[in-house]
C-alpha cells in the first residue's frame, strides 16, 4: 500500500474551531487552505470604498476576518506568528476547485445536517480518489453525512473531532464511518499522536462520542448534587479544581469559559438521543439553567455567567459570583472545608482521593456522591462508547484537563471501597466488575515490566495498552529503574547507559538536592554510564531556583553561604556544558529562570511545543546568576556580525532579560535565543519526549560526542555600557522604570558589557560568572530586592517597587 503524506490540507469553516485547526496544522509545518462562503452583503466599510459583491477582498471577507481574529485571541492558537503565512484563504465559489491537489480536506462548517451535506456534494466534485476526508462535528451520526457519497468518498471518511481551542487541548477523536477502510482509521490514530501532538481516541459513532459523553454527565449530575447539598459554585470550584487534578476553572468557571449554551447544546443532544440512558434524568436541565438561558446570562461571551466580573464605586474591580437560589449576584464567598484540610500535606493528586471521600462535612458527602454517580456512569458504557475502559480515561484526561481519568480514579479509591460508595447512593456495579473481582483481578490497571496493562472485559484479562513502545513513561518505571535518590531528585536508568535526573521537589524547584543529584548523575556517567537526561513529566518543569531558600539566607544575612549557593549553582550548571558525557534537558511547561538556565547550557535541548521559558529573575528584583547573563552575552558574542549590529543584538537581549520575556511556545524560544536552531528540537507530542531524547543521546555517543573545550567572549566594554546606562536613565525619567529597577538594569548591564572596560576585550566565561554572582549578591542585601521576593513568595506575583 502506498504510504500516506500530508503535505497540505484543506480546511472547510473559518469559524473559531475551523481557524484554530488551520493554525494547528500550520504550527506542525502543513500548508493549509483555508476556506468560507462569501458574503451576500457589502459592509459599511466596503460600501464606503465603492467596493462591489464582485470584488476579491469582498468575497473573501468572512475567512480573513475570521483568521485574523482568531490570530489575535490570547492564548495564541498559533505557536509563531511567522507560521500563518503557511494558512492561505479563499471561498467556497472561486476556491473549492483548489482541493483537488491536498491529501486531507476537514470539514468545520456549522452543525446542520443539511449544510454538510451540501459542502460534501460539492467537495466530491473536485476531490481526488484516496484523499481523506474528516468531519469535525460533534454529534451528527457518520451514517447520515456521507449518505450518497460515493465509494471511494466513504471509503476515506471519518470523524476526527478537535477539542477546543484545538493548539492546547489534546484530545482528538477518531469515529471511523461504517465503510471507512482500517488503514485510514489506523492512519488518523497515528497522524494525530505522531504529528499533531495529540491524545488519539478511538470512539464509536455514538452521540457526544467519549469525551463529551462523559464530560457533560459529569456537570450535569453535579448540577443536580449542588442543589440538593445546598453549595455555593465557590464551593464546587474549589472542590473540583486542583485539589482533584483539575484546572483552576474547575465547573462553573469552566462553563463560563466555554459557553452554558454549548453545554446546553451538547446535553440536550445526549437527552434526546439517548433516549435509554440509565441515567437520562441527569441530562434534564435544572431550573437555574433554563432561567439563566432565558436571561442569555451564558458567560464570557455575554459578559455574565455564573460568575460577572464587576467595578465598583471606587473602581475596584471584583468578580461577583450567582445565587443558584435567588439567581441574583453577590460578592464572593470564602470556602473553608476540613475535609481539603486533611489533604494540604498530600502531593500527589492520586493519594487524595481515599481520604476526600472519607469527609464527614458537606465536601465529603459531595466527592460520595458525585464519584459514585461518575462511577456507575462510566461501568454502563462499555462497550456502547467504547470497548476498552483505558480510552475513557484518555478522553476525560486529554478533552477536559484531568491529571486522572475516572477509572483511574476508581482503582486509587479502590474498587470495593468505590462499590460500598456506590451503594449507599443507590447504584449497583455492572456485572461485568463483580466477575472481575470474583475472579481476583483488584484493580482496572496494572504496570508489569515498565508497561501499563488495563483490565479488557471480553477476554477477562490484562491486556497492555498499545502505542507505548514509542514513550518512556517514568510513572511506570520509577520503582524498577531508580539507582539513586535524595528528597528532591532521582536518578533512572532507562537503559543503553542513558540515565535520567528527575526532579521531585515541590513546583520542581531547584535547590541543593537538584543540585547534588544533577552532579551525582554526570559523575555516575561519566564512571559507569554514558549520557545523561534531565527529565520528568510533570505538567511544569521547573519554575526555577529555590526562591524561598535564598530569600531566608538574605533576611538572616547569611552572606557567605549565599554565595557559596549561588557558585554551587554556576557550577552545576557549567559542568553541564562541559562534562565528558552528553547531557539533554527535555523542558515543558513552565521553565523558568534557573531551568531555563540550565537549557542554554546542555548539548541538547528536547522541548514539547508548548515550553513557556525565559529569564525572569528581573521580576523579583535580581539578574539571571546561574550563567544565563553569561551565557546570553556569549551567544552575541559568538555570532559572525560586526561590533555596531552586536549592539543591536545586545541590546535586544537586554530588553529580554530586563522585562523577564517569557517565550509562549518552544518555537518562539528560538527567536529569544534561549534555544539553538540546528541544535536543539522541538517535539509536538510531549508523550514521545524523553524517548526521543534517549534516541538523541544514543546517536550522539555513536557519532562520537567529544568533550567541549571553554571559549572565550568578546565583550564590548564600555562601548556598549553607555549605551545600556542612557538607556535606564531614559527609562526611569519617563517613569517607565522605579529607581531600584534602574539600579538592577545597570547591573545587568555591568555584566553584559563585561564591566567597565576601555575597548572589546575577550574574556573568560568564569569572568562573567563572577560578575552575575557579584551582582545578585549585592541585589539580596537591598530591602526592595527582598520586599519583591517576599510579594512573589506570597502571591506568585512580581512586585514593582
Amino acid at each position: 500500500m502506498k504510504k500516506r503524506h500530508i503535505k497540505k490540507v484543506a480546511v472547510i469553516g473559518s469559524g473559531i474551531m475551523g481557524s484554530g485547526i488551520a493554525c494547528h496544522f500550520a504550527n506542525i509545518g502543513v500548508e493549509v487552505l483555508l476556506l468560507d462562503i462569501v458574503p451576500r452583503e457589502l459592509n459599511k466599510q466596503e460600501e464606503t470604498k465603492g467596493l462591489t459583491l464582485e470584488n476579491k477582498v469582498v468575497r473573501n471577507r468572512i475567512v480573513n476576518d475570521s483568521l485574523k481574529l482568531t490570530l489575535k485571541s490570547k492564548p495564541s492558537p498559533i505557536y509563531n506568528q511567522k507560521f500563518a503565512s503557511r494558512i492561505s484563504t479563499g471561498n467556497l465559489e472561486d476556491d473549492l476547485y483548489k482541493i483537488k491537489d491536498v491529501d486531507w480536506i476537514i470539514e468545520v462548517v456549522i452543525e446542520r445536517l443539511d449544510i454538510k451535506q451540501q459542502v460534501f456534494e460539492n467537495i466530491e466534485k473536485y476531490r481526488k480518489e484516496g484523499t481523506l476526508i474528516t468531519s469535525n462535528t460533534s454529534g451528527i451520526p457518520i451514517q447520515f453525512m456521507n449518505k450518497g457519497r460515493s465509494e471511494d468518498f466513504q471509503k476515506h471518511f471519518a470523524v476526527t473531532h478537535f477539542f477546543n481551542p484545538p493548539r492546547y487541548l489534546k484530545l482528538f477523536e477518531v469515529v471511523p464511518g461504517p465503510n471507512c477502510n482500517q488503514e485510514v482509521t489506523d492512519f488518523l490514530m497515528m497522524y494525530g499522536e505522531k504529528y499533531l501532538g495529540k491524545t488519539s481516541v478511538l470512539a464509536k459513532d455514538t452521540p457526544a462520542f467519549i469525551g463529551n459523553r462523559i464530560g457533560i454527565f459529569g456537570i450535569m449530575s453535579m448540577f443536580h448534587t449542588v442543589k440538593e447539598l445546598g453549595l455555593t459554585i465557590e464551593e464546587v470550584d474549589k472542590l473540583t479544581g486542583p485539589v482533584i487534578g483539575r484546572p483552576k476553572s474547575a465547573t462553573f468557571r469552566t462553563v463560563d469559559i466555554v459557553g452554558l449554551d454549548t453545554l446546553v447544546h451538547t446535553a440536550n443532544g445526549v437527552a434526546d438521543n439517548c433516549p435509554n440512558d440509565e441515567m437520562h434524568d441527569s441530562f434534564v436541565l435544572p431550573d437555574f439553567v433554563n432561567k439563566m438561558m432565558e436571561n442569555k446570562w451564558l458567560g464570557s461571551k455575554t459578559k455574565q455567567g455564573f460568575y460577572k466580573k464587576t467595578v465598583d464605586n471606587k473602581g475596584k474591580k471584583q468578580i461577583l459570583g450567582i445565587d443558584l437560589n435567588t439567581l441574583e449576584y453577590r460578592a464572593p464567598e470564602k470556602v473553608k472545608f476540613a475535609t481539603l484540610g486533611m489533604t494540604k500535606t498530600i502531593d500527589k493528586v492520586i493519594d487524595r482521593f481515599k481520604v476526600l471521600v472519607k469527609g464527614k462535612d458537606k465536601a465529603g458527602k459531595f466527592y460520595r456522591k458525585t464519584f459514585s454517580a461518575m462511577f456507575a456512569y462510566i461501568q454502563n458504557r462499555i462497550p456502547e462508547i467504547s470497548d476498552e475502559l483505558y480510552r475513557i480515561d484518555d478522553a476525560m484526561k486529554a478533552g477536559f484537563g484531568w491529571e486522572h481519568g475516572p477509572f483511574q480514579i476508581w482503582d486509587a479509591i479502590g474498587i470495593e471501597a468505590g462499590i460500598e460508595m456506590m451503594k449507599t447512593e443507590g447504584y449497583k456495579p455492572s456485572d461485568w466488575i463483580t466477575e472481575m473481582l470474583e475472579k481476583g483481578n483488584t484493580s482496572f490497571y496494572t504496570i508489569k515490566e515498565g508497561a501499563k496493562y488495563y483490565y479488557d472485559i471480553p477476554s477477562k484479562s490484562y491486556i497492555k495498552i498499545p502505542g507505548q513502545d514509542a514513550f518512556i513513561i517514568l510513572d511506570n518505571i520509577r520503582e524498577a529503574k531508580t539507582i539513586w535518590s535524595n528528597a528532591e531528585a532521582s536518578i533512572e536508568h532507562l537503559g543503553d547507559g542513558v540515565l535520567n535526573i528527575e526532579f521531585q521537589s515541590k513546583m520542581n524547584t531547584i535547590g541543593g538536592g537538584v543540585l547534588q543529584a544533577i552532579n551525582k548523575g554526570i559523575d555516575l556517567a561519566e564512571q559507569e554510564y554514558e549520557a545523561v537526561i534531565l527529565g520528568n513529566q510533570a505538567a511544569n518543569f521547573s519554575v526555577g531556583a529555590n526562591l524561598a531558600m535564598a530569600f531566608m539566607l538574605a533576611i538572616e544575612q547569611e552572606y557567605d553561604e549565599l554565595a557559596m549557593a549561588t557558585k554551587m549553582f554556576q557550577d552545576t550548571v557549567m559542568r553541564l556544558r562541559y562534562s565528558s558525557v552528553p547531557t539533554l534537558i527535555t523542558p515543558r511547561g513552565m521553565t523558568f529562570g534557573g531551568a531555563c538556565e540550565m537549557s542554554m547550557h546542555v548539548d541538547k535541548v528536547v522541548a514539547t511545543a508548548e515550553t513557556y521559558t525565559g529569564l525572569v529573575e528581573f521580576g523579583v528584583g535580581i539578574i539571571p546568576a546561574g550563567a544565563g547573563t553569561k551565557e546570553i552575552t556569549k551567544r552575541v558574542s559568538d555570532l559572525w556580525i560586526k561590533d555596531d549590529v552586536k549592539l543591536n543584538r545586545l541590546r535586544d537581549a537586554f530588553i529580554n532579560i530586563a522585562m523577564a520575556k517569557v517565550a509562549t511556545s518552544a518555537h518562539e524560544a528560538y527567536d529569544l535565543g534561549y534555544y539553538q536552531k540546528g541544535k536543539d528540537i522541538v517535539v509536538v507530542n510531549a508523550d514521545r519526549q524523553i524517548a526521543t531524547a534517549k534516541r538523541y543521546a544514543i546517536q550522539m555517543l555513536e557519532d562520537g560526542y567529544t568533550q567541549p573545550t571553554p571559549q572565550k567572549v568578546k565583550v564590548l566594554g564600555q562601548q556598549v555600557l553607555g549605551m545600556f546606562l542612557v538607556g535606564t536613565d531614559s527609562l526611569e525619567k519617563g517613569l517607565y522604570a522605579s529607581e531600584h529597577d534602574k539600579k538592577i538594569a545597570n547591573k545587568l548591564g555591568y555584566i553584559m558589557a563585561g564591566g567597565n572596560l576601555s575597548e572589546p576585550t575577550e574574556v573568560s566565561e568564569q569572568y562573567l560568572l563572577d560578575l552575575e554572582r557579584e551582582a545578585t549578591l549585592s541585589l539580596l542585601t537591598e530591602r526592595k530586592t527582598l520586599e519583591r521576593i517576599e510579594h512573589t513568595l506570597k502571591t506568585g506575583k512580581p512586585l514593582r517597587n
